[in-house]
């Protein structure tokens, strides 16, 4: 029957389970447009990210992609996974920078899950400790970090959905059907 359907709303503690892996959906391509802006953005002046003499004199032969740029894709691309519902980063631990990254290069990531417990404090949140690591598109390993952070239990007051709700709902009604 047509309706309302809920959409991924991503882990809660309770959903967590220590050696659990998952494997990120999104690959992301980094653009050499998107390595200028964060080079700028972030005032990052070391020439290797943005100026090609630079980068074709160095030992990679090209330029670089900025590594706080890697790093920040790798974490964006596990939140749907794993911090949807969470509240606070707590820790970025065990970082490695394991082969360059380039513009053109394609990044998947994945993450396991290594620990979880209550949190003492908070008894609507849990912290749970996970390993990110993320490939090139040639299954190559780039870069690798350990990630701590506080997650909501499932009906906890504050990961409430947000949604704004219209005051008439979507139906087809409005529209005609089209096959």
């Amino acid at each position: 029957m047509p309706g309302l359907r809920e959409g991924w709303t991503g882990r809660f503690y309770e959903d967590f389970e220590v050696g659990d892996v998952y494997q990120h959906p999104l690959g992301r391509t980094i653009t050499e447009t998107d390595n200028t802006w964060f080079t700028l953005l972030t005032m990052n002046t070391n020439q290797a990210h943005f100026n090609a003499q630079v980068g074709e004199s160095s030992e990679f032969g090209r330029m670089l992609v900025a590594s706080p740029l890697t790093i920040a894709i790798a974490i964006g691309q596990s939140v749907v996974d794993t911090t949807q519902n969470a509240f606070a980063n707590l820790g970025l631990d065990d970082l490695k920078l394991t082969a360059p990254v380039f513009a053109g290069d394609t990044l998947w990531s994945e993450s396991i899950v290594l620990g979880k417990r209550e949190s003492a404090s908070r008894p609507q949140a849990g912290i749970v400790t996970i390993r990110t690591r993320t490939l090139n598109q040639d299954a190559t390993e780039v870069l690798s970090f350990r990630r701590t952070f506080y997650v909501h239990r499932r009906g906890a007051q504050n990961a409430a959905p947000s949604f704004p709700q219209a005051a008439k709902p979507m139906t087809l009604d409005d529209e005609p059907v089209r096959v």
